[in-house]
């Protein structure tokens, strides 16, 4: 089999396999679409432990209510299913989601989430196939089409994100505006330590953890992985934390940093747009000869 051979294989095998979870999401039978999704409330945050494992650091207790029998649920701790909650306070909103009749199999994330129709997978299969369609034609007819069929979707893409992007920016920097300033304490520092499978050395990440309370009382207990210095030594170090009025999770120790870096970002966004839509330009031009 030749490389057109295996292109039109792949792309096709990848379009039954997208077609096939599109016909599944359409049924209403994708995992994501079976999954139970509730919102949980932190009913208590227990000490951190310095030298922990990040993974279940925070000790808490979320309360839920099942839909089907109307039955409280307490879970005690965070046992590294799902997201590892990152800020924690009493009173939290956070999302609990598990099997359809499997509750003890119970994931955690940091904000409620939304119904999932199951079409992230085939819209990867879907890509795929994509792929080896431009690929296909590069082989067949001529290099340039992997330029038009590379870089114009993703500059597309990212002109349909750039409004939104730049929205995104403008909110922060709002909420950044109205930030209240509280002090704060770097509690703990948590250490995980894994070993690189490719040479045998030892991977440590540090993450330190900020207590602050709010203004109006809040007792918050979070990760803090930036704009601190030497975290390693960080412990029952003083901080100023600047944080929404709304959400204490959004909180930063260093403001003009933040604003500086979304500014950065926006700027590599809008870079590359224009070096993908001249990339795609340069393509067609190349074909239209």
């Amino acid at each position: 089999m030749g490389w057109e051979g295996f292109l039109l294989l792949w792309s096709g095998a990848w379009c039954a396999v997208a077609l096939v979870g599109a016909a599944r999401s359409l049924a209403g039978v994708t995992e994501a679409q079976r999954t139970v999704r509730l919102t949980g409330r932190i009913r208590e945050v227990g000490e951190v432990r310095h030298g922990a494992s990040r993974i279940g650091g925070i000790p808490v207790v979320v309360a839920w209510r099942e839909p089907d029998t109307g039955r409280e649920v307490l879970v005690r701790g965070d046992d590294g299913r799902g997201e590892t909650l990152t800020a924690a306070w009493v009173g939290r909103e956070i999302g609990v989601s598990h099997p359809a009749g499997r509750p003890g199999e119970h994931r955690f994330a940091n904000a409620p989430e939304p119904p999932s129709r199951g079409l992230g997978r085939p819209a990867f299969a879907a890509f795929l196939a994509y792929a080896g369609l431009v690929a296909l034609a590069a082989v067949r007819w001529a290099w340039p089409w992997a330029l038009v069929g590379v870089a114009g979707p993703w500059a597309l893409s990212g002109l349909w994100h750039l409004p939104e992007a730049v929205r995104d920016r403008r909110g922060k920097r709002a909420r950044l505006a109205a930030a209240e300033a509280v002090p704060g304490r770097i509690v703990a520092v948590f250490q995980d330590v894994r070993i690189d499978e490719d040479d045998g050395s030892r991977i440590t990440t540090l993450t330190p953890v900020v207590a602050f309370t709010t203004r109006d009382g809040t007792a918050v207990t979070a990760h803090c992985t930036r704009h601190l210095a030497d975290p390693a030594t960080a412990r029952g170090r003083e901080v100023t934390v600047h944080h929404a009025p709304a959400d204490p999770a959004g909180f930063t120790l260093d403001p003009a940093a933040d604003r500086r870096s979304w500014g950065w970002d926006l700027a590599v966004h809008a870079a590359a747009v224009a070096v993908l839509a001249a990339t795609a330009a340069v393509g067609a031009a190349l074909l239209a000869r």
